[in-house]
Formats: structure tokens, C-alpha cells, sequence
């Protein structure tokens, strides 16, 4: 294999993605026909490369170990295969969603750009080669954003406005947390002296844990974790739909629990005891409870998905944090399985926000009949994300749960908790967008087109076939990544093909899962009773005592980071506009006028009159006699 072969999967989808810049207006099919060339081609070469291993080195002449080295292996063939495949997807997809919407150009440049730039961030051998394909994605970020979704329901804030507002706070979330990151690899070549991450091996104490804590911030806010997560609802509002289960939804997700898998297994190769571990884990329950909270009042489509974003990443970063094999297996299995059942209820939404106009839940309603695949789609992505058996989604979070259980029986209570709460808030989206009474305006709703059928249907196939398959990607790709680290490589005897999950081995958390499930259904029954409609199904937890003043904050943006960030900045703003004013008003008009008035007084004492000036003399020749008796020695 020549090793420059492993520059494709960068350099296809950024070439063509360059062209779309110069391809005219006027050739439609011309922009997207190249997207699905590129995303085609680098599928092919995805697969080619997948479970081959290739270095490429060129080494820079700066002497501070700054190198250009790309490296092929396992865990990055797998995650380039997996983004190529989501890429495709969303471009086939993207044919029909996007026709007939404006700066077409702008989409399918950046699309490609985001992926190549993914690509060379996971194939990257060296932090500071990672940090400048990692830093790039911020100018795609901001530009999809700010090109605004085209929608054309009224309660979508995709006008110019609201997307740009949105472009600058996923700007500034994302460039603050990569200046920690930043900071944190500064740190790491300070302490190890080399960039070269297939080498770099840290101590977690002292700087090494400071190191630590400011690479995690960068790695989980790039996944979508709280606290840096508030930007991602908005752009479910303002951002093409597409884009969200492409970007937020898929590849960040890789790209960010990548990043934290490497920090974790290989940088630091973390135990269990450690209190860097537990940190990582109290990030993750945290993420998972809060978002899906906010979650379950969502009263639209797209909002409602992109909090459950968030909270999925919560399992990652749990399953990561403890530091024990089917924990760590099982975070990194829920990256792959997410970015596929996210995707796919991402590509559902946009299909139903098509045909019908709207997201909001309020206008929605029997669509089941109307549009059948796009709900079969539906119902199979959101029994994964809920952890329904067989799908995908329910052996990953079992080894989540098995290795939570592990670490502490608190932290697989607040996972199941987290558990419920999903699978009550898409019972009540299912019910509210799928059944129930149907608005005279959607009786004309069709079916949506067969090029965004596709992708969902080879989704929601995908999430059956990792399920009922799981010892797939399992045994034969996720379990040697984790044994082949240091970390992994403490308790290499655990890693036993199959014996991760599943019946009986775990029949304690199997039937606690089943039983979770149980209880999300008879509550949700309760709530539709209580509340007359399926939207209203989680209204007696929204409403409760406790929760409702919170909810209510949350909802006005008074708990978001981003916001309370924003708030103190402006606050400090204005007392600094107070105290440069206060510098003005003391050098322009204190100064300036006392100047005035002194000027004035002496003008007045000196009149011109020559007996006055004697006086005045005189008396200072008598007040220097007196101070200076008052200065001499008394006998």
C-alpha cells in the first residue's frame, strides 16, 4: 500500500468541495451531482483503507517536533469509514431535501470541507497537524449555520438574523473550548517534549492532570456535552436539517469521543480509582440527565432531537470515564450506534419538516398514514436511542450500564433514569407527530421522495443489523482498540468475544432495562389520560412543583452557560464604559474646569494695582518670619 494513499480521504472531499465554491447558480444538479461524486468516491476509498495500517511522515524542518504525520490504524480506519458512509448518506439525501432552497453552493462546499477536515483530525499522528484540521472546522461550523435552513414554518428562526446570532455563539462556544485545548496540548509538549501521539504517554498528577482536564474540555465540547452544548438546539432552528444529522448528530460525535478515547486509553491510560476518571464521569450523568430533561418539553420536532443529542453524548463520556472494559467498549459502540440512530432521526425529521412545512408538534398529527416508511424509519431509530432490544442502541448502553454498575451503583441509576426519560419524551414525539388527529392542511401530505427514503432505510437497517450482530464491530473492531491500549492493556484477560452484555451474562440489567422500558410506556399512558393529547403526555413532569420554576428558567435562557457568560461579559463591558467615561470626565471637564476657575482667581488677584501687589508681598514676607521662628530652637 503507498502510504500516500491515506491523503484521499482528505483531499477528495476538499477539492471537490472547493469546486462547488466556483460551480454557477444557474447549473442546479451540477453542485449536488459533485457532492455525491465526492462523498462516493471517499466511501470507496474508506473501504479500501479500512482494516489496513499505513504511517506517512514528513518530517518539518522547526525543530519543535511540529511534523506532518498522518497515521492509518484500527480505531481511525473505522472512524473514517464510518463518517464516509454518514457523508454519502446525507448527500444522497440532501439531493432532495435541499432543491429548491437557496446557497446551494455554500451547503455542499462546506458539507465536503466539514468531512475532509474530519478526516484529517482522526488520521492526524500529531497534535499540532490535529489542531489545525480541528480548528478549521470552526469556519465551516459558522458558515453552515449562518446560511440559515430555508424553512418555511413560521415557528423555524432560520431568517438571516436568527442564523447569524446562531453562527456567533457556536463560534464562541467552540473557539473558547478550543483555546483550553489549545493550552492543553501546550502544556502535554511541555511535559513529554513531542506532539507524536502514538507515543505521547502523561502522568495525570500536576500539570499532567491540568493537561488533562483542558484536552477533555475541548474533546467533549466538540462531542456536544454540557456545559457546551447550548448552541445545538438553536442550530436545530436556524441550521439546514441535513446538516444536523451530519455535523452535531454524526461527526463531531466521532470526531469529539475520538479525540477523548485517545486521551483517555493512550495519552494517560487512566484506572479506575483515579479522580480524573470520576470527573469524567460525573460529566457524563450530568449531560444525560439535564439534556433529556430539557428534552421531554420540547414541543418541537428538531428541538426535541437535538437536546437528545446532547444527552446521548452523556453515555460516551460515562461508558469512557470508568475506565473499566465494557464501560469503555460500551461508550465507544454508543458513539458508532448514536451517530447511526441520531442520523437517521435527523434525516426522519427533515423528511416530515419537507412534506408538511412544520416541525412544531402542535401542527402535526397522523402522519403515520400519510407518510409509512418515514415512520417505520422513525420507529426503529427511536427504540434504538430509547435502548429497546435487539436494536443497536440497547447492547452499547448495556455496556455502559454494566461498566457504571461497576464504578458505583449511583452513577447506573441516574443512566437509567436517563434511560426513561428518552423513551418517555419519543413516545410522546412518536404519538404527537405519528398519531392522533391529523390538521385538514396535512390531509395533501405524501410520502417524502425516494433519495431521502434511501439513506433512512439503510439507517434504520443498519441499527437492526448492529443489533442483532453486535459481536461485529464489538469483537472484531472496538474490543482490540481498547485491549491494544495501555489502559487496556492492564486487564487484557477481559476481553473475551461476547461476554460483554446481553442474556444471561447480564440478566440483572437486561430485565432492569425491560422494566425501565415498562414504566416509561404506563407513564406515558398516564400522561396522555391526564393531558387529553400525546404532546401533553409529559406536561405532570413539566409541571411539577419543584421542576417548573427551573424549566421555566431554562426555557428563557437564564441557565444557559452561553448566556450567563455573555451577561457577565456585558456586565464587565459596562463597567468598563463607566470608568473610561469617569477618565474622561476627570481629564475634560474636572481638570479642565478647575483649571478655569484657578485661571479666573489669579486673573482676579492680579488687577494691575501696585499697593495691592506690596500687600500681597508683605504678607508673604511676614508668614516666611513666622514659619521661621516657628522653626527655631527654644531654650
Amino acid at each position: 500500500m503507498i502510504p500516500e494513499t491515506i491523503l484521499l480521504p482528505v483531499a477528495i472531499p476538499a477539492i471537490l468541495g472547493l469546486l462547488c465554491f466556483l460551480v454557477p447558480d444557474a447549473a442546479k444538479r451540477a453542485k449536488p451531482a459533485l457532492a455525491l461524486l465526492a462523498t462516493g468516491a471517499n466511501a470507496l476509498v474508506a473501504i479500501l483503507l479500512f482494516g489496513k495500517e499505513a504511517r506517512l511522515d514528513y518530517p518539518w524542518a522547526t525543530g519543535w517536533g511540529i511534523d506532518f504525520s498522518f497515521r492509518l490504524y484500527r480505531f481511525s480506519g473505522f472512524i473514517i469509514l464510518a463518517a464516509a458512509l454518514f457523508g454519502l448518506a446525507v448527500a444522497l439525501y440532501s439531493w432532495s431535501f435541499m432543491n429548491g432552497k437557496g446557497k446551494l453552493r455554500q451547503y455542499y462546499a462546506y458539507l465536503l470541507l466539514t468531512l475532509a477536515q474530519v478526516n484529517g483530525a482522526v488520521l492526524a499522528d500529531n497534535l499540532a497537524v490535529l489542531l489545525v484540521f480541528w480548528e478549521s472546522l470552526l469556519l465551516t461550523l459558522y458558515g453552515m449555520i449562518a446560511i440559515g435552513n430555508g424553512a418555511r414554518d413560521a415557528d423555524s428562526r432560520g431568517a438571516a438574523g436568527g442564523a447569524a446570532k446562531t453562527a456567533v455563539k457556536a463560534f464562541v462556544i467552540a473557539g473558547v473550548t478550543d483555546l483550553c485545548m489549545m493550552l492543553g496540548v501546550a502544556i502535554l509538549w511541555k511535559l513529554s517534549g513531542s506532539l507524536a501521539m502514538s507515543s505521547l504517554r502523561v502522568s495525570g498528577e500536576g500539570l499532567g492532570a491540568l493537561a488533562f482536564v483542558l484536552l477533555m474540555i475541548g474533546a467533549v465540547s466538540k462531542a456536544g456535552s454540557m456545559p457546551f452544548h447550548s448552541w445545538i438546539p438553536d442550530a436545530a432552528l436556524d441550521a439546514p436539517l441535513a446538516f444536523m444529522a451530519f455535523v452535531p448528530a454524526a461527526l463531531e460525535k466521532l470526531l469529539g469521543i475520538y479525540f477523548l478515547s485517545r486521551i483517555v486509553l493512550d495519552f494517560y491510560a487512566l484506572e479506575p480509582g483515579s479522580w480524573l476518571s470520576l470527573l469524567l464521569m460525573i460529566v457524563g450523568v450530568t449531560t444525560i440527565i439535564l439534556a433529556v430533561l430539557m428534552a421531554l418539553i420540547q414541543k418541537n420536532y428538531k428541538k426535541l432531537l437535538s437536546y437528545h443529542a446532547i444527552s446521548q453524548v452523556g453515555y460516551m463520556i460515562l461508558g469512557i470515564g470508568t475506565c473499566v472494559p465494557a464501560g469503555m467498549i460500551g461508550g465507544i459502540f454508543h458513539m458508532i450506534n448514536h451517530a447511526i440512530y441520531k442520523s437517521g432521526l435527523f434525516l426522519t425529521g427533515g423528511a416530515v419538516e419537507r412534506q408538511t412545512g412544520t416541525t412544531d408538534l402542535n401542527k402535526l398529527g397522523g402522519l403515520a398514514r400519510t407518510m409509512p416508511v418515514t415512520f417505520a424509519c422513525f420507529l426503529v431509530t427511536a427504540a434504538s436511542i430509547s435502548g429497546m432490544p435487539p436494536f443497536n442502541g440497547f447492547f452499547s448502553k448495556e455496556l455502559v450500564y454494566d461498566g457504571a454498575l461497576e464504578r458505583g451503583w449511583i452513577f447506573y441509576a441516574l443512566a437509567a433514569l436517563g434511560s426513561f426519560l428518552t423513551a418517555a419524551s419519543f413516545l410522546k414525539l412518536g404519538h404527537a407527530a405519528y398519531f392522533g388527529k391529523r390538521r385538514a392542511e396535512l390531509d395533501s401530505t405524501k410520502e417524502a421522495p425516494l433519495g431521502m427514503l434511501v439513506p433512512m432505510l439503510a439507517i434504520a437497517f443498519t441499527c437492526v443489523f448492529f443489533g442483532l450482530f453486535n459481536p461485529l464491530p464489538i469483537d472484531s473492531i472496538i474490543a482490540p482498540v481498547v485491549a491494544a491500549s495501555p489502559a487496556g492493556a492492564l486487564d487484557s484477560d477481559a476481553f473475551v468475544a461476547g461476554a460483554f452484555s446481553g442474556w444471561p451474562r447480564s440478566a440483572f440489567l437486561v430485565s432492569m432495562t425491560l422494566g425501565i422500558l415498562l414504566l416509561a410506556v404506563a407513564n406515558h399512558a398516564f400522561g396522555v389520560k391526564r393531558s387529553g393529547s400525546g404532546l401533553g403526555a409529559a406536561d405532570h413532569i413539566h409541571y411539577a412543583p419543584l421542576l417548573h420554576p427551573v424549566y421555566d428558567a431554562a426555557e428563557k435562557g437564564l441557565l444557559d452557560p452561553y448566556n450567563i457568560g455573555m451577561g457577565i461579559a456585558t456586565l464587565f463591558a459596562k463597567l468598563c464604559a463607566l470608568v473610561d467615561r469617569a477618565i474622561d470626565w476627570f481629564y475634560e471637564r474636572a481638570v479642565v474646569r478647575t483649571v478655569e476657575l484657578l485661571s479666573a482667581g489669579i486673573c482676579r488677584i492680579h488687577s494691575g494695582n501696585y499697593s495691592r501687589y506690596i500687600l500681597w508681598s508683605l504678607a508673604g514676607i511676614l508668614a516666611l518670619v513666622a514659619w521661621m521662628f516657628s522653626q527655631a530652637p527654644r531654650p
